[in-house]
Formats: structure tokens, sequence, C-alpha cells
């Protein structure tokens, strides 16, 4: 229930207050529990930090006292009742807090007060040494809590109050753990692990700890009145090594530890070891030894209302491992994830990059503040301890970066570069620390806005309009951020959350969900339509006036060739380039959002162009000027990619000109590259850049492939992506069952495809976005995401006006 701020400070004043109640998921905020009585668009619009709320439940308990009380998370300042005590009072969001409390008989009221966060700001607390660009609100520099739905750019969400993590009430019939600290290391090809663990309550006769099949008596110390520290060391032989499922297998050990017949799962554990170079001014990463090509996204919350959404974080998860992508950063706007999260990307082999929540405030450097900051990142990375997962720990999100682009000299940050870089140097020594995201090379004199050096957060091609020609030029040594552009979802989403396509590009409440940055006069709509101008020589306002459909896609395709121009060049081996995470994942509510995936996590025309660029072996194809066309294989994956390389090369006409195959062979963990005229054994200026003459060539078609088949294939179109709209390519399309339930699709078409995308009724497609060759076909695999029995839909091409109907194949 929401009531007026200050009005209600104690439970016995709810007696007359009128209501109305909400039925309360936990964990769950109250947003979410507005959603559930009210609908979606109800718990968007709610102002939650406007009034305080009151979270009310009966709780029974049994066996002996004291009872202990424990809340994993309470968002953000919150005062916690027992009956008419008032047991414990929390002050920030992200800090676990618990309480003993005598045992009653019956059953107790539970009371949590979360007062209003705007009336909390209005008292006045000491400036910083910046403003924050990001928000109004500067006192929120003072207040442990979210972002989310309190800054602009994350607009069309609440900002999340109520207990959004579990609730948990112990008796005492058995013992109650906290403080976990796990370190894994690798001494010699044997897995060591070291476990401490408090126990709340007697320990009983020796504990023994489980590693896997490796079992061991751990010893019992004493740590205060009612409390022990349990302590074992385990050692693995010939232990298997957790790897990103790019390179390796993510192998993990289950955890776990037995007071007699009482059992605790302590989650999994693996074995690696992550390191940074950083010698060079870059940032590569390495593990077990091996560098690592980082790519990914910035993660945003699946649940953003009621922040749950736990089958949405696994698939979600294993979108991103099927795309090839083996990072996701989570950034210091958002708040940290649950443990969940965190055992499924350490079993699905992604690496996480956790930044501290932190922004571009001046965080204080006063004693309590930065006690309760150290409380929080011990809170955050002890769980965590022996997740192979976790790879890299920043002090925040653009927090040195702030007072940079204000033009003041760079300052010492207390927050940022001591008391987190202690806190993570004692808790996860395995884990590879920065000072924030950006952030300068260590030792240099590169500011943190520069691309070039330390960790980046790279918008050239993007916000700030540059050419895509700009990522040879920048020198991006690792992006942590990038390429956020608003991307359109499909036109079935945009028919169905607004109604008809003509919304796009102006009504209010689609510009409402185009990111803006705060105070800017211009949004990252107006980014993507500078891109149309540019790239496809057409005026964007004129097309969309009178074709909203044709807007929508050269919109689409001018954001899939920025990614395409940027991360395929990142990926070459020799580009100095280590890492990119584009901004973002998901959408936080419907629209042309920055993700990548849209607010109901189907992918949008970008993630289809990274994903190919993203597998573990794929074949890369670039203009490298006065060089002509570059072919680049790369091989990640643990095994050595043993076959043929075939060159196809068509003409504008559409006949043959060459077709070259050679065997190759490419190592695990390499890359291998040629030119094309290399492969070809002759000089024939395919990509036109010395102009003798008219254009000759149309395409060019790369594929890998092995006794198993297919491992990359890459279509290039020379002559750029201004390419004249023709009445027809000869499109067609053929949906087959190739066995009971799965499906794919024949794409083919007559002359030269450019950009082929797949609009299917219940059925998703696994690749779309592509180019064809002329005479080209594509087997498309597609997945029921509806009740449809069969494929229906719709094939088109972005230079093509007529559009092939997918049809069934004749049996």
């Amino acid at each position: 229930m929401a009531t007026e701020p200050g009005t209600v400070t104690d439970p016995s004043g709810l007696a007359g207050v009128p209501g109305p109640w909400y039925p309360a998921q936990v964990p769950g905020t109250a947003a979410g529990a507005i959603r559930a009585a009210d609908g979606v668009a109800a718990s968007r619009a709610v102002q939650t930090d406007a009034v305080d709320w009151w979270f009310v439940t009966e709780v029974s308990g049994g066996g002996p006292d004291p009872w202990r009380l424990e809340f994993d998370g309470l968002a953000s300042h919150a005062e916690v009742w027992a009956g008419d005590d008032l047991v414990l009072s929390s002050e920030s969001m992200f800090v676990p807090a618990s309480a003993d409390v005598d045992s009653r008989p019956g059953t107790v009221t539970l009371a949590i007060r979360f007062p209003s966060l705007d009336a909390a700001l209005r008292r006045r607390r000491p400036r910083g040494r910046w403003r924050s660009s990001l928000v109004s609100a500067q006192g929120l520099r003072w207040v442990r809590t979210s972002l989310l739905g309190r800054a602009p750019v994350f607009g069309g969400v609440p900002a999340p109050v109520g207990p959004w993590r579990p609730v948990r009430l112990h008796d005492r019939t058995a013992p109650v753990l906290s403080d976990r600290h796990v370190v894994t290391s690798v001494e010699d090809g044997t897995g060591v692990l070291d476990l401490t663990v408090r126990v709340h309550g007697s320990a009983g006769p020796p504990p023994v700890v489980r590693l896997g099949d490796v079992t061991g008596e751990a010893t019992v110390v004493e740590a205060g009145p009612g409390a022990q520290d349990v302590r074992a060391r385990l050692r693995i032989p010939d232990v298997r090594l957790w790897w990103p499922h790019t390179h390796g297998a993510p192998v993990t050990y289950p955890l776990s530890i037995a007071f007699g017949e009482h059992v605790v799962d302590l989650g999994a554990v693996g074995f690696r070891t992550v390191s940074a170079a950083r010698g060079d001014g870059g940032f590569r990463l390495a593990v077990n030894g091996v560098d690592v090509y980082c790519r990914g996204a910035v993660w945003i919350p699946v649940d953003p209302i009621g922040l749950g959404g736990r089958s949405q974080t696994r698939e979600t998860l294993e979108r991103v491992v099927e795309a090839g992508l083996n990072m996701v950063r989570v950034p210091g706007t958002m708040l940290y994830e649950d443990a969940a999260f965190w055992d499924d990307c350490a079993e699905l082999g992604v690496l996480v990059w956790q930044d501290a929540m932190l922004s571009t405030f001046d965080p204080p450097d006063d004693e309590p503040f930065l006690d309760l900051l150290t409380a929080e990142i011990e809170a955050v990375l002890r769980p965590l301890s022996g997740n192979p997962a976790l790879a890299v720990f920043s002090g925040g999100s653009e927090t040195e970066q702030q007072p940079t682009m204000l033009g003041l000299p760079a300052p010492h940050i207390a927050a940022v570069h001591d008391v987190i870089p202690a806190v993570v140097a004692r808790i996860a020594p395995g884990v590879v620390p920065v000072s924030s995201s950006p952030s300068a090379a260590p030792g240099g004199d590169a500011l943190a806005t520069h691309v070039g050096m330390g960790v980046a957060h790279y918008f050239g091609i993007g916000g700030y309009r540059q050419p895509p020609s700009d990522v040879r030029q920048a020198g991006v040594r690792f992006a942590a951020e990038c390429l956020a552009f608003s991307i359109p979802p499909s036109d079935v989403t945009i028919e169905t959350e607004f109604g008809s396509l003509a919304a796009a590009g102006h009504h209010p409440r689609w510009k409402a969900a185009v990111p803006r940055d705060n105070g800017a006069s211009w949004d990252f709509e107006d980014v993507r339509d500078h891109y149309v101008r540019t790239l496809f020589g057409e005026e964007p306002s004129t097309v969309r006036w009178s074709d909203p459909e044709r807007y929508l896609a050269l919109g689409r395709a001018a954001v899939c060739e920025a990614f395409a121009a940027a991360l395929g060049y990142w990926r070459r081996p020799d580009s100095g380039c280590d890492g990119a995470l584009v901004l973002a994942l998901r959408d936080l509510e419907p629209g042309a959002g920055w993700g990548l995936l849209d607010s109901d996590g189907r992918p949008k025309a970008p993630w289809f162009v990274l994903r190919r660029l993203a597998q573990p072996v794929a074949v890369l194809l670039g203009e490298d000027g006065m060089d002509g066309l570059r072919i680049d294989a790369v091989n990640d994956s643990a095994r050595t990619v043993a076959g043929e390389l075939r060159v196809q090369v068509h003409t504008r006409t559409g006949a043959p000109a060459f077709e070259v195959t050679e065997p190759v062979t490419v190592a695990a963990h390499t890359a291998r590259r040629w030119s094309l005229d290399t492969v070809l054994g002759r000089f024939t200026d395919a990509t036109h850049v010395h102009r003798f003459g008219p254009r000759g060539y149309e395409s060019v078609t790369v594929t890998l492939s092995t006794d198993d088949g297919v491992v990359a294939e890459s279509v290039h179109l020379f002559g750029g992506p201004a390419r004249a709209l023709e009445r027809t390519v000869g499109l067609t399309a053929v949906a087959r069952e190739t066995a009971p339930g799965n499906w794919v699709v024949d794409v083919a078409t007559d002359g030269a495809a450019q950009y082929v995308h797949l609009e299917l009724g219940g059925f998703e497609p696994a690749d779309s976005w592509f180019h064809l060759p002329p005479g080209g076909t594509r087997i498309v695999p597609v997945r029921r995401t509806g009740a449809a029995e069969a494929v229906t839909g719709q094939v088109r091409a972005l230079n093509s006006v007529s559009v092939a109907a997918v049809v069934r194949a004749s049996t």
C-alpha cells in the first residue's frame, strides 16, 4: 500500500488508511504488485519514489529462538517491524540485512516501510565536485540505489521499490550460514579450493565439504557468541578447466557442506585463470593463458518492473550463447543480478564484466558512505567467489569519464581508486580489477574520453555520427560500450504495440521509447536517420512520409551496416581491438530502444549480423583499400578446423566469374587470412578501387567447410550499400518440415539480394538480414514461437520491390 510521505511512520497507523492494498509477490517490487493488479501500463506510469510504501504480512515460526530474519535486498531505504518492534533499518538497496527476533506464540505481523525517496532527496547534502549529466537529482549520489527508472535515458520503467530479493525466517533447528568465501586456483594441473563460511548456531560434529567427487573434513574456529567459522581446503588432481563457451567447455564442480544429515548447497565453482594484458595501452583478457576476443552486450534486466523474470533470464543467456557471444557487462546504472543469473553464466560459459553500482556522480568520500559501499561490494563478491564467470570487476560506469568531459583535472576518487580495488583484491583475487568504464590505460597520460587507449566507450559510429570508416582510424582497444542505435523492432511487433507502422518516427508514444541523452536536442532516432541518409542516399523523412515500411527497413539496414563495419573489423586478429560490448542487449520497454533484442526478448535486425560475426568459427570479409578484399578465417574453438575454403565471385550480370576451392587448416585458437586475388591467383580489382573502367563484379561468397558440412559462410556485395531498388530480384521462399515439428525455409534468388529478411508468423528464423549472391540459396532453420502448425509469412530484400510469400514444399 502507498501512503503520503511521512503520514504513517509505524504499523499502528495503517489501520486508519483506506488503501488500496495490493497483493504482493516477494521477491518483488511495488510496481510489480501494481502490474499484477492493474496491468503493465499502470505499473509503468506509477511514480514509486513519490510516496511511502508498506509491505505487510503475517508469519509464523516454530522451533527454538532466537529466530533469524534475513533480507537479501530492500530497495532502497527501509524500516522493518516484527509486531510493534522496530527490528532493523536499511540504508542500501544492495546490502543484505538481518535481525534476531524472539519467538512469539502464534503469528506475528511483519511490516516493512519504504520511505519516499523523493522526500529524502529534499534534504540538502554537500554537493559533489561535479554534476552528473545523467540525472537532475544530484542528491542521488548519496543514496545506494539503482538509477533504473530514475535517469531519463532509462525512462518508461518505474523506479524499483520493495523487497526485491528473497526474505527468510530461520529458527535454530539447523545451522544458518553467512559470509561464504571461496578461492579457487590451479597449481600444476591440480585444482585447489579454499573455503571459509560462518555458521550461526552450533556446527555440531566436524562438517564435511564435498567438491565434485572429492570430500574433506573441515576445521571449526570460534568466531564470537553463537558463531563459528568453518574452513576447508580441497584438491582435485587433473582438474578440468572452465572456459568461455567460445573457447572450450565451461566445466564446473558442485560444492556443498554437510552438518551431519543437514546438507547445504554452496553453488557451483570452476577452476580457471583470468588475466589482462595492459602494458601496451590496451586491454586484452586471457583465460587459462589463451587470449580471448570478448564480444557481447551490456546486460539489461529482463523484468525491469518486478525485477523477476527467472525463465526470461535463462532464455536470454541461452540466446547469448547461441549467437556466439561470450561476455555480458552488468553496468553501474542498473542493479546486481541474482544467484540464478550467475549460476547460468557459469554453466553456459558466459564471462561477466561487473560494474559496481556507481555512475556519473562524484561518490562521497565520507566514512559512513565508504563503509556502506565496502559492505555492498563484499556482499556482492562473497556469494560469487569461486564462480568462474566473473572475469572483471569495475568501479562504475562513466565515473571517471564524467569529470573529464566537464573539463576537470582527473580527480582522485576514494570509492573507485581505493575502496573497491581493495575489496576485490581481498575477496576475489582471481578477478581483473578496472577502475571504471571507460578508463585510461594505467600509467599513461590519455584521458578517460580517449578511445584509442585503455577501456573505451566508443560511439564514434553512432551518437557522434562518424562514418563507418572511423572504426579503422579510432584505434579502439576494448569497447566496454559501443554502437548505441535506436533499433526498430519487427513490423509485427510495431503493429501489435503501436497499432500501425505509421506511428514510427513521430508518434508521441513511439518517441517516448526512443533513447535520448539527458538535455540533448536530438535523440538516437535522429542518429539512425543520419546513417540512412549518408549510406543509402535517401532522405528518411521523405521516405517515412509515404512509405513507413521502407523507412523502417532502411533504418534497420543502416544499423546493420554500422554493426558489420565495426564488429567485422574489430574481430580481425590484427585490428588491435580485443573486445566489443554493444549497448545494449535488450530493450526496457516496447519500441525502438538500444536493445539487440526487443523488450520481449525477440531478435532485432542487427542481432543477426552480430550473430554471424561472433561465432567461434567465422569467415570475415572486408575491403582493404588498394589491397582489395581481405578474407579472414577465425577459429576460437578448442578444435582444429580442417577442410576446404571455397571462393565464388559473380559478375554484375549474375554470371559466375571465378570459383576456387583449396584445402585449409585453421588450428585451435588461431586465425588465417588471405587476399581475394591471392586465392584466385590473379589481379581482379573486384572491389573497383583502381577504377579501370566500370565495376565488373557483383559479389563474393566464401565458404569454410569440413566433412561435417558448412562451418562458416560470408557474402560480400561490391559497390557499397546504396543499391538501385529493382522491381524484383527473383526471391523465392519454400518451407519444409525436415522432421516432425522441425522446419526450415529455403530462400533462393536470381539476382543479388541485399539484406534478405524473413517475416514469419508464429516462427522465428535462426538467420535473417543477410545478403545472397546472384543465384544464391540459403537454408534457414526456424523455431516455433506460437501456435502455428506450419510456416507462413514473407521474405523481402532491401533492393527489391517484390515480396516472396513463403510457400509450403510439395510432398
